[in-house]
Parts: structure tokens; sequence; C-alpha cells
């Protein structure tokens, strides 16, 4: 069996998502973290229970949407209802669920550092591109996407952070 190696256009491609990918992921975090004291995760965790029905999700598919671990998401949580951000909650349609539920404290550090990780989202990624662009970004991010966690013609893998058991 013959390896498959990147072409060079591919090479140069995947060096440059990770080199953006890194610098952006520290860049989110450093604002996150000098003005909330967050990382980013657990400001992504408010985001998105604030969006959800009753600033609540069920833990398994808070996961899912953030495509980690349940056990990493557990921790986080935990971290969260310390500071009073998010509690838990018993899942009523099943009693081994469990609910994440953004607290009013957790909805007002997000409401304070929500404009500050938009600029910084904005002037990383959005200010630089044209609208074409921005399309072109979601169009491969979203095939990427697809491509790993499945769509109508191939199905998902267990193998799926959120469904891992650790």
């Amino acid at each position: 069996m013959t390896t498959r190696w990147l072409t060079p256009e591919e090479q140069r491609a995947w060096r440059a998502y990770l080199a953006a990918s890194s610098l952006l992921e520290d860049a989110i975090d450093r604002q996150l973290q000098q003005e909330a004291g967050l990382p980013h995760l657990y400001y992504s965790i408010l985001a998105n229970l604030s969006e959800a029905p009753d600033r609540r999700l069920r833990m398994t598919d808070l996961a899912e949407k953030l495509k980690i671990t349940r056990s990493r998401l557990t921790y986080a949580v935990t971290r969260l209802e310390k500071d009073g951000s998010v509690c838990r909650e018993g899942c009523p349609s099943d009693r081994r669920g469990s609910i994440a539920a953004l607290t009013d404290a957790g909805m007002a550090v997000l409401e304070r550092t929500a404009p500050g990780h938009v600029e910084t989202v904005a002037a990383s990624v959005f200010d630089h591109l044209t609208p074409e662009q921005v399309e072109q970004l979601e169009t491969i991010c979203a095939a990427i996407a697809r491509t790993i966690q499945g769509d109508e013609r191939r199905p998902a893998c267990d193998e799926l952070p959120w469904r891992r058991r650790s």
C-alpha cells in the first residue's frame, strides 16, 4: 500500500489552516481571559445556553453543539457552577440525563463579555475577507464538518467526541 502524500498546494493550505486556527484560538482565549477570566470553551458554553430555549440544554446535546467529550463538558460545567454562571438540573424525561441551565449571573457575564469577543472575531477574521471569501469560508468549514461528523449519505461514527465515554 502506497502512502498518499499531500500535494504542495494541499501542504501549503494545511499549514496555513493550522497557523490560522492556532493564532485565532490564542487571540480569542487571550481576550476572554483578560475581560472575563474565562477560557474560550467556558464562553462557548454560556453562549450556547443563552441561545437555547429557556437557556437550558441537555448535557449530551450541549456536548454535541460544542463538539467536545461529555467528560470535558462535565468538568467545565462544574467549574461554571462554582462561579454561579451555570446550574445543573435533573432531566424530567430521562433520570440519567442532566440539564445545564444558564443563570442570571452567567447571562450577565456573557452580556458583559460578548462585545469584546465579537470585536476580536471580526478583527481577526472577517475584517480581512471579502463577502465572497466569507461565503467560501462557510462552505469549506461546513464541508469539512460534514465529512467528519457525517450526513444523510454517510452516517456519523461512534468516535465523535460527544459520543465517546471519555
